[in-house]
């Protein structure tokens, strides 16, 4: 009985790290404006410099394009980096119910199948990321949940269309083989 309640508690505490890294992952994707730091954007990159007089309208307008390229990439990269924290974190917890002398071997055996499921979602998130881009958009970032993917991407010049969609919803299909209805496509701004 002490066993079983024992289990029940380290399952409790698994579950518990895992629902805090998601939400945590899930509230960065929120509020992405948060996420970029103030003055990440090189002044030169945010316009054109008061000192050069010969500078025209389409010298500004390039560098604004570029700066908005600067900060579009490090959203991303931002969101890459926290989604790996957060994996981390969880993974690090389950680690070191793999390795506590109190664990009994079921709560071993799920910390062992639960840290094998995130290295298969980390691995199919970075796929999923490179055929994206291997298509033509600039950038994504995927969450990979339980029965469900998000997708943030950097939407093309021209804005992002319904042909779009399709072309990043099969692309989440073909890796993941979750339906349409759970793929969510979210442009970044």
């Amino acid at each position: 009985m002490a066993n079983v309640k024992k289990r029940g508690a380290v399952y409790g505490v698994i579950g518990l790290m895992l629902c805090v890294a998601l939400y945590l992952n899930w509230s960065y994707v929120q509020s992405p404006d948060e996420l970029l730091v103030a003055g990440q954007v090189d002044s030169e990159l945010a316009g054109v410099s008061s000192a050069d007089p010969s500078a025209g309208n389409t010298d500004a307008a390039n560098a604004a394009e570029e700066a908005e390229a600067v900060s579009g990439s490090d959203y991303f990269a931002q969101s890459r980096l926290s989604r790996e924290k957060a994996r981390d974190e969880a993974i690090s917890i389950l680690k070191d119910t793999l390795q506590s002398d109190g664990s009994d071997e079921a709560a071993r055996q799920e910390a062992a199948q639960q840290i094998s499921k995130m290295a298969d979602a980390s691995v199919t998130e970075a796929r999923v990321e490179s055929l994206i881009r291997a298509k033509g958009y600039a950038d994504a970032v995927v969450f990979l949940g339980e029965d469900s993917v998000n997708v943030i991407i950097q939407p093309p010049a021209g804005g992002f269309a319904d042909q779009d969609a399709a072309v990043v919803r099969d692309v989440v299909i073909g890796e993941t083989g979750l339906g349409a209805d759970k793929i969510k496509i979210v442009e970044a701004a």
